[in-house]
Formats: C-alpha cells, structure tokens, sequence
C-alpha cells in the first residue's frame, strides 16, 4: 500500500509538471526533459507512468476531470453554473487546468486528439441537464444534448477571447454574462429568479468545498486520536 501510495504521489507530481511545461510551450515546444527538471524525478519514473509525450499529454487532460469540485446540488441548473464559474475560476489560477484548455483547443499539433477534454465537459454538461430537465427546471423546448454542446462551445468561446484580450484576467466576469444571457432561454422563471450567476461564484463555491473538506479531515483526526487515546475499561 504504501508503495502504491508513492507510486500516485509521483504520478501527480510528473502529470503537475507537465501541465506547467504544456502550458507554457504548448505540446510541440514541451520535451520529456523539462518535465523531468522541473518534477525532480527520473526520466525512468516519467517513462514507468507514460510511455511517451502523446500518453503524457493526455494523461494531463484527463486529469481535469479526476477531481470534482462542485458540491452536487438540489437545483441541478445551479449545480451547471457553478460548474462553469469553478472552471473559470480556477483557470487562470491552474496550470494543469489551463494546459488541459490549450491541448484540447487546437491552438497546436495536439488537436489531433478529437477535441482533448472537450467531449468530456459536454458530457458533464449534458448529464447535469438531464438530471435539471427531470425536476422540471428546463423550459420545455430545450433538449439536454443541444443545450450541453451550446453552452460547452459557448464557454469555449468566452475563455480563448478572454485570453486573447486580457490574458483571462476578466473571464469569471465574461461568463457570469454568459449565463446571465443564456440562462433565460433554458430555465423556468421559478428557478431562474433564485439562481446565484455573479462574478464572484467561483471562488465561493471554491472556498466552500475547501472548507467542508477540512472540516471532514479535521473530524477524521478526532476520530482517530480518540480511537488511538481511548484508556481501556477496569
């Protein structure tokens, strides 16, 4: 187990790595050996986890989706905005979130992997409007898989002109209006008036997560140390 746990940890680190050396040249500029510089492990250890660069790339935009960071929600139309604010938040702010965006736009020789994390992020779009459309919060002409491709493009869209304008500086603003403008057309007013769309969402519902999670793993060492600490009966 715990050569298993290490076996993880170093995987992570490479896959962090890679993602900073991606998204800083792109995938034909990126080499094996900055990311073994800037990982601080073998080559040996890189090459163990990914056979080559292209198995290391996609390694990097699958990583996206291996951690959920949005609480799930009883209103599944807030659930997908927030979705979307987290992912404009943390973007700017992640290198191996803004690696996985430019590996899977096309903006080099990767696109040739049929849209990178795209198809995923219209998938997780698509289910969470399926889920809105069976507790009735979608007006009745929207069909799931067409608004998910939409609102996936949509976002697509805002993100590489916020990057090419202002180097993402104003993107959770820009898809705040996003789904201020597009909200309207998908949900029924009753949800639409309580939906919470501000520029700041992001980073709420950021520190939320963090926060229920340091209070699980705060109640988790309590367990164990009462466990550990507990004196026997006489």
């Amino acid at each position: 187990m715990v050569r298993q746990e290490r076996a993880l940890r170093t995987r992570r680190l490479i896959l962090e790595a890679a993602a900073s050396v991606f998204d800083e040249f792109g995938y034909e500029g990126a080499t094996i050996g900055e990311v073994v510089s800037r990982a601080g492990v073998t080559r040996g250890a890189v090459y163990f986890h990914f056979a080559s660069k292209r198995e290391l790339a996609q390694g990097v935009v699958d990583e996206q989706f291996a951690e959920d960071g949005v609480p799930e929600r009883a209103c599944k139309l807030q659930e997908l905005v927030d979705t979307g604010m987290v992912l404009a938040h943390l973007l700017p702010r992640d290198p191996l979130l803004s690696a996985a965006a430019r590996l899977s736009l096309g903006q080099d020789a990767f696109d040739e992997y049929g849209g990178g994390g795209i198809l995923g992020w219209i998938s997780r779009f698509e289910t969470i409007l399926v889920a809105a459309g069976e507790r009735g919060e979608l007006l009745p002409h929207v069909t799931a898989a067409d608004a998910a491709w939409l609102l996936t493009a949509a976002w697509t869209g805002v993100q590489i002109q916020s990057q090419k304008l202002s180097g993402r500086a104003d993107l959770e603003s820009r898809v705040a209006g996003l789904f201020r403008h597009v909200m309207p057309s998908i949900a029924v007013p009753g949800v639409l008036g309580a939906l919470r769309m501000g520029p700041d969402r992001g980073a709420r519902v950021v520190a939320e997560v963090a926060a229920a999670r340091a209070a699980a793993e705060g109640g988790a060492e309590v367990e164990a140390h009462a466990a550990g600490g507990a004196a026997p009966l006489s």
